[in-house]
């Protein structure tokens, strides 16, 4: 008896700081939320978590939350990499009053899928989605409405990239896309973006260089594409029945084989530049000097 209990003794002082130092909860890479779920659960298939917001606090870095079941899963601040995907059923962001989505995290990657982000309410939402600090940021397949701002706002101080895939943001007093950060240079990628009866399409400060493809810029109060200071290619894109398709302040602003049509102007070029590869559609006047280009030349690579 003796023997067995300093044995027993000999191993619990061996084991107890291991047992000290162990996490209580260790953050999981794949978590759940549940209309039905909990947020003080484990956030786990079998015992999901009920907003987004306590399941980001238990996923770790570079994880993924997904959604069991149609519900709305509340405001979120972002602070590390993650993705939120709510493919394969309904997941929505109710923002009344406030803003759906901040990111604020410097050097993080985010990635945000299949959600509808709505700011209806008594008193309106500010912003769907705010990123004030990222690396890069994938917006895919989102629906973002009814907010007082803009839908997708970036101000971040720092260079990075922000994608905008297969999105539609519409009825919000601002702009369905404003970027306008305030050092750095941001990348942005818009292709079949749908941005529709907001105050602009999209809108861009100094410090970006942007491509806009394949995407409907349409019914917005101002302008379809707003450029204060920008670099971007346009390409493929419907503009129209805005007051003016293509307002662009300063900066410089590239077009190609759009459809530019039903505004009072089409194209307004009130400073800066304003290149035309000369196979846009237009039925209204422009307004300000457009610079041609893609001329004959005997390089095939140019039209």
């Amino acid at each position: 008896m003796f023997r067995s209990n300093f044995s027993l003794a000999i191993v619990l002082a061996v084991l107890t700081p291991f047992l000290a130092s162990a996490p209580a909860h260790a953050q999981a890479t794949r978590t759940w939320v549940s209309g039905v779920g909990d947020d003080v659960n484990p956030c786990s298939r079998t015992a999901p978590c009920k907003t987004f917001a306590g399941a980001i606090s238990k996923t770790a870095a570079g994880g993924e939350i997904n959604c069991l079941d149609p519900a709305g899963y509340g405001l979120v601040t972002i602070i590390k990499s993650i993705t939120i995907d709510c493919e394969g059923t309904f997941g929505s962001i109710l923002a009344s009053g406030s803003t759906g989505v901040t990111i604020n995290g410097a050097g993080i990657n985010v990635v945000l899928r299949n959600i509808s982000v709505n700011g209806a309410g008594t008193t309106p939402g500010v912003r769907g989605i705010n990123i004030v600090a990222a690396n890069s940021v994938w917006i895919e397949n989102l629906k973002i409405f009814g907010f007082s701002q803009q839908a997708i706002r970036d101000v971040r101080s720092a260079s990075g990239t922000l994608s905008i895939l297969d999105t539609v943001a519409r009825n919000n007093t601002g702009a369905g896309l404003g970027v306008a950060p305030t050092a750095g240079t941001v990348k942005v990628l818009i292709n079949n973006f749908h941005s529709l009866n907001n105050g602009f399409g999209v809108a861009l400060g100094p410090n970006v260089q942007a491509t806009i493809r394949n995407s409907d810029l349409s019914n917005n109060t101002t302008a379809g594409i707003s450029n204060e200071g920008g670099n971007y290619v346009a390409n493929n894109n419907s503009i129209s029945n805005n007051a003016t398709g293509v307002l662009n302040s300063s900066g410089v602003a590239r077009l190609s084989n759009n459809d530019i049509a039903h505004s009072t102007t089409s194209i307004n070029n009130a400073g800066g530049t304003v290149i035309s590869f000369g196979n846009n559609r237009t039925n209204t006047p422009t307004s300000g000097p457009i610079t041609p280009a893609g001329g004959a030349t005997s390089d095939l690579g140019q039209q």
